[in-house]
């Protein structure tokens, strides 16, 4: 089963440019963090991608792949604790209990996988 990909647009439904877009505000270190961890996940895909092209036992490659899928529940986990502590706090504050369902939803889409 292929993992579900969610296209993020800038656009309302009208095709224009949305202006309520929601953004994170990460700190300069936890966005270099990120792209540093994602910089390495990347390679780690170029180099699944290389063992298969060269033929390499079944086994290895699945190992390999795992060890991606690790780094990637990493990056997830730093992500969701980031927005717990941050974006939640400030939305249930303002007094956006939706933001609660909102949670609940990406668990569960974090513990699919």
């Amino acid at each position: 089963m292929e993992p579900e990909l969610i296209e993020i647009s800038s656009k309302d439904e009208n095709g224009c440019s949305d202006s309520n877009v929601r953004k994170s505000h990460h700190s300069d270190k936890a966005k270099k963090n990120l792209v540093s961890r994602l910089n390495r996940i990347e390679g780690q895909v170029r180099g699944i991608k290389g063992l298969i092209e060269r033929d390499t036992y079944c086994d290895d490659v699945i190992t390999q792949i795992s060890a991606t899928q690790a780094a990637l529940n990493s990056v997830a986990k730093i992500l969701l604790e980031a927005h717990m502590k941050e974006c939640v706090v400030d939305r249930i504050q303002e007094g956006d209990l939706e933001v609660l369902d909102e949670v609940l939803v990406t668990i569960q889409k974090l513990m699919k996988k």
